[in-house]
Formats: C-alpha cells, sequence, structure tokens
C-alpha cells in the first residue's frame, strides 16, 4: 500500500511541479502533509529537513552572497567585465562565459544571472552585438559553474545531505572539480566558436541610441495616439491621476501645453486645448474621443515623444525571488510604489500591451516602463525588479565592507574544507558574522533568502525519505534493472543521466535530482555498482537544464534576450548531448564503478 501511495504521489509532484499550477513550496507542504496522514512518514520524520545541516548552510550562503552584492565587491567586478570595448564575438563570448561561471561557482547560479544580465545588455549595446549573443551563454555559464564546487548550487547541496542521510560520507568542497571544470571548459570553447554562430541576432543595436526601438520592439507604437482635449470636454480641470481610465485601458503618458512637454504626475491637471500622447488600442481611443470630448490629431507617437532630459523609457525584468510574481500590477499597486508606468509586458515570444494592469507578472517578464530619472534608478534598490537600462545609480557602496564579506566568505570555504569546523557551522558563523559587523542588516539578510527554495528542497526531501523507507526506492530499481541490465551498467547510467536532464526542464533542479537519487542509488545497490557514482552523475545532470529555457537562469535571460524556445532547443540541446557524452567518460575515471 506505501509503495503505491509514494508511486501516485511522485506522478503527482512530477506533473505540478512540472506545470508550477501550484507554487512549488505549495506542493512540497502538501506533500509533507499527505504523507503523514498517510502515516507513511512521522512527523519528525516529515520536518527533519527544516532543520537540517544543508539547510542552514544553503541559507547562510544566500546571506554572505547577498552581502558581497550589496557592498559592491559584485559590481565591482562587473564593471571590469564592462570596461571591454573592442573584442572579437568568440573571444567576448569566451571572457563573459568564464567570468560567469567563476563566480557561480562560489553563488548561487540564479542570484549570478540576475546580477549580470543588465551590464550584458549595456555591453552589447555599446558594441552594437545583439544581446541574445552573450545572455544564453551567460545563463549556461551560470549552470556550469555550479557544477564546479559543492557550493555552487543548491542542488548540490542537497544532493549531498541526502547521501549524508543514507549514511553515504558527504561530499567535499571541491569534490566535483575534476568533473566541473573539464566541463565547463568544453562548454565555453563550444559556446565561443559553434554554439555562438547558431544563436540568432532576436535583438538587432544598429544606432547609437538603442531606446528608439523600444515602441517599435514591444508592439506599442501603433498604439499611441496624440488627442487635442476640446472646448467642453469632461477631462478639463480634472487630476490625471485620479482619473477612473482603467476600465477603458486608456494611458495618458504625456501632456503638451503651450509647446512644453509635461509628463503626469500628482500635481498634473487637464485644460482646454492640452495635447494628450495616449496608449490605447482602437476601440478604447474611439470610446475616449467620443466620451471625454478629444479629437486625434494625427501626429506620429514615437520614443522620443516618450522622453526628455528627466523622463526615461526603461526595461525591467521580474526576477525568481520577486514579490510581484503572481500578482498584477493594480494589485501591486506598482505606479504609486515605483512611480514608474509599464507600458508593456513582453512574455515568451509575445508583446502584451492590452489590459496589463489585470496580467499575472510571472518569472523572467520583461516591462516597458516610462519614468522619472530618479525614480528608474531608486528601482536598483528594489529587489522585485531588474533593471536592464544602464543608469547612474547613487547606490552607496561600502568596499570596506564588501571586502570584510569576502574575507569571511573565503575564511569559511577553508575552514570547511580542511574540516576545522562543518560545513553548516563554518557558513553560518560567516553569516552571522556578515550581520555583525554590519556588511549587512538582519532585515536584508532574512530577505536575501530563497523561502520557496528552502521550503521545496526540504519537503523532497523529506518525500526521499518516504521512497526509501516504504520500498518504493527498492520496487523501481528492479523494474529498471530488469529491463535494461542486460544492456550494462553505463547504459541504465546514461538512462538515469537523461531522465534526470529531462526532469530539470520543467522541475526544479533539486527538485528533479531528489526525485531521481533514492531510484538511481538503489538501482547501483541491485546491481552491484558503486551507488555514489550514479549520485553524482544525477546530481550533475540536474544542473543540465539548457534544453528549455525554464529554469530560473535561462529564464531571466530569456525575454530580456527575446529567444524563442526553439533556440534553447537547438543551442541548449546540442551542448546537452555534449555533456552526457562527456559525463560518462569523466565520472567513471574519478568515481569508480
Amino acid at each position: 500500500m506505501g509503495i503505491t501511495v509514494v508511486l501516485i504521489l511522485l506522478v503527482v509532484i512530477v506533473i505540478l511541479l512540472s506545470t508550477e499550477y501550484i507554487s512549488p513550496d505549495f506542493v512540497a507542504l502538501g506533500l509533507l502533509v499527505i504523507l503523514v496522514m498517510a502515516k507513511i512518514l512521522t512527523v519528525e520524520e516529515a520536518f527533519r529537513g527544516f532543520g537540517s545541516e544543508f539547510i542552514v548552510m544553503l541559507a547562510s550562503v544566500f546571506i554572505v552572497g547577498e552581502a558581497l552584492q550589496q557592498n559592491g565587491i559584485i559590481d565591482l567586478a562587473v564593471s571590469r567585465l564592462s570596461r571591454i570595448k573592442s573584442l572579437p564575438i568568440w573571444l567576448l563570448t569566451g571572457l563573459v562565459m568564464f567570468f560567469a561561471a567563476g563566480i557561480s561557482a562560489f553563488m548561487n547560479n540564479t542570484t549570478v544571472s540576475a546580477i549580470l544580465v543588465a551590464p550584458l545588455v549595456s555591453m552589447s549595446r555599446q558594441l552594437k552585438v545583439s544581446p541574445s549573443k552573450l545572455l544564453m551563454p551567460m545563463a549556461f555559464a551560470a549552470l556550469m559553474g555550479g557544477t564546479c564546487t559543492l557550493i555552487g548550487t543548491s542542488t548540490n547541496i542537497a544532493g549531498n545531505a541526502y547521501l549524508i542521510k543514507q549514511g553515504y560520507t558527504p561530499m567535499t568542497m571541491f569534490e566535483l572539480t575534476p568533473l566541473g571544470v573539464p566541463l565547463t571548459i568544453i562548454s565555453i570553447l563550444f559556446m565561443a566558436f559553434v554554439g555562438i554562430k547558431l544563436i540568432p541576432n532576436r535583438v538587432v543595436v544598429n544606432d547609437d541610441d538603442h531606446d528608439s526601438e523600444l515602441t517599435s520592439r514591444y508592439n506599442v507604437r501603433k498604439y499611441l495616439s496624440e488627442v487635442k482635449v476640446l472646448k467642453d470636454s469632461v477631462l478639463d480641470g480634472q487630476s490625471i491621476f485620479h482619473l477612473n481610465l482603467k476600465e477603458l485601458d486608456v494611458r495618458i503618458l504625456k501632456v503638451i501645453r503651450d509647446g512644453r512637454d509635461l509628463f503626469p504626475d500628482s500635481n498634473t491637471w487637464v485644460k482646454i486645448d492640452d495635447i494628450l500622447v495616449i496608449e490605447a488600442f482602437p476601440e478604447a481611443l474611439n470610446k475616449f474621443r467620443q466620451d471625454y470630448g478629444t479629437e486625434v490629431t494625427g501626429a506620429t507617437v514615437n520614443d522620443t515623444d516618450l522622453q526628455s532630459g528627466s523622463m526615461r523609457l526603461v526595461e525591467l525584468v521580474v526576477p525568481t525571488t520577486s514579490d510581484l510574481l503572481h500578482k498584477t500590477l493594480i494589485e501591486s499597486d506598482f505606479r504609486k510604489k515605483y512611480h514608474v508606468s509599464i507600458l508593456a509586458i513582453h512574455r515568451k515570444d509575445a508583446n502584451l500591451t492590452k489590459a496589463i494592469g489585470q496580467t499575472e507578472l510571472k518569472i523572467g517578464d520583461v516591462l516597458l516602463g516610462q519614468g522619472r530619472v530618479e525614480d528608474v534608478a531608486y528601482l536598483r534598490t528594489s529587489k522585485d525588479i531588474l533593471l536592464l537600462n544602464e543608469l547612474e545609480s547613487d547606490k552607496p557602496f561600502d568596499l570596506r565592507k564588501g571586502m570584510t564579506a569576502l574575507i569571511l566568505f573565503a575564511s569559511a570555504i577553508i575552514l570547511g574544507t580542511l574540516d576545522i569546523l562543518p560545513m553548516g557551522i563554518s557558513f553560518l558563523m560567516a553569516a552571522l558574522l556578515s550581520i555583525a559587523t554590519g556588511c549587512i542588516s538582519p532585515e536584508n539578510a532574512y530577505g536575501s533568502l530563497d523561502r520557496r527554495l528552502l521550503i521545496l528542497i526540504a519537503g523532497m526531501t523529506a518525500f526521499g525519505v518516504a521512497m526509501t523507507k516504504t520500498g518504493t526506492d527498492k520496487y523501481l530499481a528492479e523494474v529498471i534493472v530488469h529491463y535494461l541490465s542486460p544492456f550494462g551498467v553505463m547504459t541504465v547510467l546514461a538512462g538515469f543521466m537523461a531522465l534526470t536532464i529531462l526532469l530539470t526542464q520543467p522541475m526544479s533542479n533539486a527538485a528533479a535530482a531528489l526525485v531521481v537519487l533514492p531510484i538511481a542509488m538503489q538501482t547501483a545497490i541491485t546491481m552491484g555498482v558503486n551507488p555514489r557514482t550514479f549520485a553524482i552523475a544525477v546530481i550533475v545532470s540536474a544542473s543540465v537544464s539548457m534544453i528549455t529555457p525554464f529554469e530560473p537562469c535561462c529564464i531571466l535571460v530569456y525575454g530580456a534576450g527575446q529567444y524563442k524556445v526553439k533556440d534553447f532547443f537547438k543551442v541548449g540541446g546540442i551542448l546537452t548531448l555534449l555533456w552526457l557524452v562527456m559525463m560518462l567518460i569523466i565520472i567513471p575515471m574519478f568515481w569508480k564503478l
């Protein structure tokens, strides 16, 4: 009975985590409730993962990484990269990937992607190179770098925790390095000389003012109009901010009065003979003309009409940790909070321009916004949105505190690697000292935690315990051995690697690894080979999420690079096959079967 329940739950989990119809952290919590109610796990077993060393270690890595970022250490490193002015595209690609992989070996790969998106977009525009040529290689490199060390990705930490729970020797800080480094180097060479040629120029940059393309690229220009406020118009004397135009889906972006440009704020009132630059669909424009006493002037509107010395059009990306996720712009009170108007949303292959205020935001959405320079610059301090445009920021950096955080981080790695302190304690100490020395405030420390990921990993770890406790892993192992053992151990190993790679496309990397690990290790035991070899293969394979753009690193660049799914399938697919072959060669060399 227990095996049946766990098998059913396994299928349901894969479906729910793949579709993300329900938030993954809620799926994990619901899973624990069912496992306890079905008496498969005790309450202690269900919640043991939340208090485990690896959760504390992962949380500590988030905190110290955030301290490095807040105090300018990461920005300082990125600024060196952005100084590149003229290099062959193959060399530029290689340097970007090497840089991203190097940072990602010691920081969360999603964070690395989020940090590098804006500088790379800015740099590509300066060099008149399509951002699509640099963003995908950077995202792949962030994934690759995570395979080089224990702390490079949460998947490695979660996989190591499962090994420990099963009584195996913990992974060392650099145990994966002999595998991760060759894979990363080979991948960089492939992308620099082959992959870069397969990536299309999705965003064409051909002049000095990249913003001149924005309204056209987001399909906004055809919905921009100039209308004149007529005598006896109901708009006369009304505050623009208090006009109820949401239901009509009309947005007033600028007022032209006596030849002067006025960008609406709380003190802007409409007067007769004002020219209003509005965004509206044809039917809404017609209704606005009839009901509000205006007439269309027929003038052509473009980007320059929406900008001035103090006003900018900007591109914004919704990151994985944003509190805006699954909220509409109206629900989040976006305009009131940030003083930026959103004109369009780019999602996957489409531009959304209608009823965008009622559109739920998703990871990787790129928003076309309009706001004052000072308000746009303020967005750089927000955790809920990433600014793609390169504007000067008055955000203060404290490199002294940054160096302190860097020293604490390096010390944690050394202490943990040399077994002077347990790995979890060394990183927890670094996190606490980062807070104690003022490198990061307690509020920002808590804000840096990816709570959804921590809950998901803890819940999926408990599910692994349920699979072992009920014998589900043995049952599935016996089925796999029965059908695949005649083809040899390497074929079975390759099968588990391929299965993990397929699952990790729609699912979280850590979740995919924790689903496959119990089955793979038990299969190795049944076949009489080294289970650690299978474990390493599964853990590293979970980071090979390059065939589709659904992994967080890839989602963050998907909209900014204007990619299509087929771009990832083509380039990432070839790179994935290359990884599979190389892993099958390298893994048995260092982890004997």
